[in-house]
């Protein structure tokens, strides 16, 4: 694994994968056939407070719920890529969008559609629990699992370091 702490200070973009990554992978069935998953109260709380910091927060994730697209509009994200069976080309297709490098921006995922992405990022993140190829090309593993505080954690390091952490907006929604 490279040094990602020096790689950090280029970034103005976080992609991140949902199942996995926002969430903790699990997937609990209604008798409906609705999909219903867990996510972290706190890991919302850093995708907001960074937007509000002026980052860029992009979902890129091969599943698409309403239940998703609800969760993350309301944490005041609008790039939101749902039901995505090719992620390298959204990601491509952020990047023209935006006029970004792969130098800024910070990918997390956690399972094999998320390789050939993580491959380009500036800073490729994945959760603890990823899987194990995931994990061998990812130059920071965090010690939080998916959906339980590793979006969190990889943005309050870009934060801290950009010293935007801590400040007069951090102290509300």
């Amino acid at each position: 694994m490279k040094n990602y702490k020096a790689d950090l200070n280029s970034i103005n973009t976080f992609i991140f994968d949902f199942d996995g990554v926002l969430s903790d992978g699990m997937v609990l069935l209604t008798e409906e056939g609705h999909y219903l998953r867990r996510t972290n109260v706190k890991d919302g709380y850093a995708l907001q407070f960074a937007i509000k910091q002026g980052y860029r927060i992009v979902i890129i994730s091969g599943a698409k719920a309403e239940g998703m697209h609800h969760r993350l509009f309301n944490l005041n994200i609008r790039d939101i890529y749902l039901g995505v069976p090719n992620k390298l080309e959204v990601y491509n297709q952020v990047k023209e969008k935006y006029d970004i490098k792969d130098e800024n921006i910070v990918y997390m995922g956690d399972d094999i559609p998320d390789f050939e992405v993580m491959r380009h990022a500036g800073v490729a993140a994945c959760p603890a629990d990823a899987a194990t190829e995931i994990k061998d090309i990812a130059d920071y593993i965090s010690h939080k699992n998916g959906g339980e505080g590793c979006v969190r954690d990889i943005i309050e390091q870009t934060l801290k370091l950009h010293k935007k952490w801590m400040n007069k907006d951090a102290y509300n929604w």
